[in-house]
């Protein structure tokens, strides 16, 4: 399963991710391919490589592609286009989510 924790402030604001493990999709599916797995990695990478590319907000970020771990963190306030990339990114996960559920992606929030 993979794991995500959207790390928000108090202002309910966007501050990061933590993902973690691998979906396990394509156990199921016919020509073995991780659907679920794609799917989260194309969305978040894209996410954090339009950060780097269209906005000046800084972050940090850390992948480890055996474990599926991937950390992000904005190191100071996101501007309004990094958090339009954060909120897509959001709602992509979400939708991954709800159309195949927890025993592929699990999302939880997270106030730091």
């Amino acid at each position: 399963m993979i794991n995500v924790t959207v790390l928000v402030d108090s202002d309910h604001s966007y501050r990061g991710l933590l993902m973690s493990g691998h979906a396990g999709y394509a156990d199921n599916y016919q020509e073995g391919q991780e659907l679920v797995c794609s799917a989260v990695s194309a969305l978040t990478l894209n996410m954090a490589n339009s950060v780097e590319r269209f906005t000046d907000s800084l972050f940090e970020a850390e992948a480890e592609e055996e474990s599926g771990t991937f950390r992000f963190r904005f190191t100071g306030k996101a501007d309004a286009e990094a958090t339009l990339l954060m909120n897509s990114l959001i709602l992509g996960l979400t939708n991954i989510g709800e159309e195949y559920g927890e025993p592929y992606i699990k999302i939880s929030y997270k106030e730091v």
